[in-house]
């Protein structure tokens, strides 16, 4: 692929890619939020505020943690697609080279032949 058409790709990628990434977001806030409710939920001795203290601190942790997690998948997932760019660029010149090596073998026979006939 080409230069100019890996850049049209991302930049028209980019846009559905924002919108899963925000899509995926807020279902992480909302499964966040859901388990805050439900860690808050037996805790009867807790008065109303204190519970929604419980449940902010929850989710800004739980987010926390999912933004690090989100971050650190992201990062090896740029790792591997630059070593499998550079694997398949090492495997695409080893088919050239065999190509033009089999090609060359080929073009030597038979010219070495057409030689034989005359």
């Amino acid at each position: 692929m080409s230069e100019a058409a890996r850049q049209g790709a991302a930049r028209t990628g980019g846009i559905g890619d924002q919108a899963e990434g925000y899509l995926l977001w807020q279902a992480t806030i909302a499964v966040a939020e859901e388990r805050a409710q439900a860690f808050v939920e037996p805790m009867e001795w807790l008065t109303t505020s204190q519970k929604a203290d419980v449940e902010q601190r929850y989710v800004a942790d739980s987010l926390h943690h999912a933004r690090r997690d989100l971050e650190r998948i992201a990062a090896r997932c740029r790792s591997l697609r630059g070593e499998y760019e550079t694997r398949y660029r090492e495997l695409r010149q080893r088919c050239v080279a065999c190509t033009v090596a089999v090609g060359a073998c080929l073009a030597s026979v038979t010219a070495a032949a057409l030689s034989l006939i005359r």
